[in-house]
């Protein structure tokens, strides 16, 4: 008779994140959800759209709807002459660029070092916020790409 085998349970899998910054936040979206990842675009302005709708872009023949995420989140204006980058995401079957600041590496996380958003967050960003990561250049925001495509936007100023 064999003795049996002690089993071991397979850690939880890593996941990998794409980081961008907004003015001075870094965030991150799983890397399954990103498509690519463009420098700026020229975009086609879109009449009675919401304001965080900067208009459309067009990649390769398909027609992408660009969010401003400093709109959505409610952040200052990106200066005139400061540069933007587009993280193109899906989200049921539709492509979505978000404008934002820079783009920066990918990282491996553990799902043990995603912590729940802290209650001290504003509100408008904890209904995006999938959890925080604690890094030594401060805390990376996972968020939850179809929160930030269904955020109210905010009314005009």
């Amino acid at each position: 008779m064999h003795a049996p085998v002690a089993r071991l349970d397979a850690a939880p899998a890593a996941t990998e994140f794409v980081t961008f910054r907004l003015a001075d936040q870094w965030l991150g979206i799983p890397v399954l959800l990103v498509q690519e990842v463009l420098s700026s675009q020229r975009l086609a302005k879109v009449p009675v759209a919401p304001e965080a709708v900067a208009g459309f872009l067009n990649l390769r023949g398909q027609i992408v709807t660009a969010l401003d995420l400093r709109v959505t989140l409610e952040l200052p204006p990106r200066s005139s002459d400061a540069s933007q980058m587009n993280v193109v995401v899906q989200h049921d079957g539709e492509l979505f660029a978000f404008i934002v600041d820079d783009v920066g590496d990918v990282v491996t996380v553990a799902p043990t070092d995603v912590e729940p958003p802290p209650t001290t967050l504003d509100a408008r960003w904890r209904s995006v916020a999938q959890g925080i990561i604690r890094r030594d250049a401060g805390l990376l925001v996972v968020v939850r790409v179809g929160a930030l495509l269904a955020v109210d936007q905010p009314g005009p100023g």
